[in-house]
């Protein structure tokens, strides 16, 4: 009974509140799918506007991440009053873009209400936004949304505390920045290691490689015409792995070593989702005789995905990784 009894007075306020320009009666921006930020914010501050209000959400750095969060687990962080931060404004006039964003706002229109959340809890529930590509089924992804929802919210109106079971904030999207953006074109023949075997190509700011990969999938005998060698990804032998850098571009000094080197620095590193036969993530390898008593193997990997987190990447119904010379 003391609960509604409190979301009672809580809407005698509001409706107190009427000067004639904005009467409220309900916080709800529902109606507003779309959540935006002001762009020199770096995602820390995320706002909903509609004719005469405002619903504003400061957010510490980070907040938002590239990582699908599972079912039913959102990430959770608490309002502070210091990182976490919710206002509610009501103005007297049309609200825009500079009153929320612009360093020094514009004079107009005069905020006449304001609201802030002394405590609640804030959930971010996140998905990937992935592409697939028309010719090649592969399955990118180019951004993140983050469905927003507030709940347990305690606001100081008017000197006194209202509770609010939930509001729904809604969806924020955020994008790939290009230096985090998967380069997955390799025109460099492929090399493989003498001593490890490893298998490799790079581009500038990344490489895909196979470590431990069967003995039997690269042989100097040319393979029958449709009748490639084939194998399984897994996560010991055939073991896929895409990384992506940070710092000076990627050179042939940084494979085959018996230590890493330090630079360029892993900034991500995918794995190679393990295979399941005849369905998904199955090496083949055509090899041809060459010029110079070599043979050629074309490595191709069919129906295969790579994952870091609860991130998923598809390479497609047939990937080309490269080609292979060997003596």
């Amino acid at each position: 009974m003391r609960k509604y009894a409190c979301l009672l007075l809580f809407a005698l306020i509001l409706n107190g509140c009427d000067d004639g320009d904005v009467t409220v009666e309900t916080l709800d921006f529902s109606d507003i799918k779309q959540a935006s930020s002001c762009p020199s914010s770096n995602n820390q501050l995320v706002y909903k506007i509609k004719s005469q209000e405002s619903l504003l959400l400061q957010l510490d750095e980070d907040t938002f991440e590239n990582e699908p969060t599972l079912p039913g687990k959102p990430n959770t962080y608490q309002i502070d009053d210091n990182k976490f931060k919710l206002y509610y404004r009501s103005y007297d006039g049309p609200v825009g873009i500079p009153n929320i964003c612009d360093f020094i706002p514009p004079t107009t229109p005069n905020v006449i209400n304001e609201w802030y959340a002394k405590s609640g809890r804030i959930e971010i529930a996140t998905t990937a936004i992935t592409s697939t590509n028309s010719t090649t089924n592969a399955i990118t992804i180019t951004g993140y949304s983050h469905n927003i929802v507030i709940k347990n919210i305690t606001y100081s109106v008017s000197s006194l505390d209202i509770t609010q079971p939930q509001v729904v904030f809604g969806d924020f999207t955020t994008t790939v920045a290009d230096v985090d953006k998967l380069d997955l074109a390799f025109t460099r023949p492929l090399v493989q290691c003498p001593t490890s075997k490893q298998i490799y190509t790079y581009n500038t700011k990344s490489a895909m490689t196979i470590d431990a990969i069967d003995p039997l999938l690269i042989k100097n005998e040319a393979t029958a015409a449709n009748s490639p060698r084939r194998g399984l990804i897994g996560s010991t032998v055939n073991k896929l792995l895409y990384k992506l850098f940070t710092g000076p571009p990627v050179s042939d000094d940084y494979f085959c070593g018996t230590t890493i080197p330090t630079t360029p620095t892993v900034k991500e590193t995918w794995t190679g989702v393990d295979g399941v036969a005849n369905t998904t993530g199955i090496i083949e390898v055509t090899t041809t005789t060459a010029v110079n008593n070599q043979f050629k193997h074309t490595i191709v990997l069919k129906n295969t995905s790579i994952k870091k987190g609860n991130n998923f990447v598809n390479l497609g119904t047939s990937y080309v990784l490269g080609e292979l010379l060997t003596k």
